[in-house]
């Protein structure tokens, strides 16, 4: 259970095991159907039969499956009242050149809160993207929080874990895509921009937005107007509108329709 707590609370411990913990029935059955080689599974005694059926499909595949004692579990992952199964499953990022010719990614650039890297991601998955890109200074997408927030997307969009913001957007310009930094203002109105073509849409901050010194490595910057009274949007919003806008552009694109 020491090491089941390491990998909840401890990126370092995450990184040097390269595997992380998966909460929950529904997030532990979209690793499987994804094929990810479950390590191990535990069962809290509160444990129904969403819980069994999947940890007995995981047995099915080689999974080793423990049965907890009573608040084993709470005081493993530091939660009141955790869902009643857990797994430890293997990082399931990969390079950038083993994307391939991707034609539209999200690139999250210092992206803080674990809630939003989920959204981000369960955004990317459902329009399609090719690949989320997280850099350094970004938040780690295999905290637990993050996980959760994807419901399951981490496991069906290609995740790759970059170095510096330059250094990935360099790498995508290289592979013809448009960099588009998403702003709050003074960008192109998102609804203008040519979104079927090859792009990387290059997420900032929540509070401070994208960081100085990255302008030499995009290629223009979108905005989505906001008639109302709002500031701005939440980052895992932005990721949503714009993907899903790509996503018309290319059924239109394809001659498949607008809706």
């Amino acid at each position: 259970m020491q090491r089941l707590r390491r990998l909840w609370g401890r990126r370092s411990a995450r990184v040097d095991e390269r595997c992380f913990v998966v909460e929950g029935a529904k997030v532990l059955g979209e690793a499987l159907d994804a094929g990810v080689a479950v390590e191990s599974v535990y069962l809290a005694p509160g444990a129904g039969a969403p819980e069994l059926a999947v940890a007995a499909r995981a047995a099915d595949r080689g999974s080793r499956v423990f049965e907890l004692a009573p608040q084993a579990l709470e005081r493993a992952i530091g939660t009141v009242t955790p869902q009643p199964v857990v797994a430890v499953v293997p990082f399931v990022d990969r390079a950038l050149a083993a994307i391939g010719r991707p034609q539209l990614v999200v690139v999250c650039v210092d992206v803080r809160d674990p809630g939003n890297a989920g959204t981000v991601l369960r955004s990317a998955a459902a329009a399609g993207a090719d690949a989320v890109v997280v850099c350094d200074g970004a938040v780690d997408p295999y905290n637990p929080k993050a996980v959760r927030a994807s419901a399951g997307a981490l496991f069906h969009v290609p995740v790759v874990v970059a170095g510096p913001p330059a250094a990935a957007l360099a790498e995508l310009g290289a592979l013809g895509l448009a960099r588009l930094g998403t702003v709050a203002r003074g960008g192109a109105d998102y609804t203008t921009v040519d979104l079927a073509a090859p792009t990387a849409l290059v997420l900032g901050n929540e509070a401070q937005g994208l960081p100085g010194g990255l302008d030499d490595h995009l290629d223009g910057t979108v905005t989505i107007p906001m008639p109302g009274r709002a500031e701005s949007l939440n980052v895992g919003m932005t990721a949503a509108v714009l993907c899903f806008e790509a996503a018309r552009q290319r059924r239109v694109a394809a001659g498949v329709g607008s809706g």
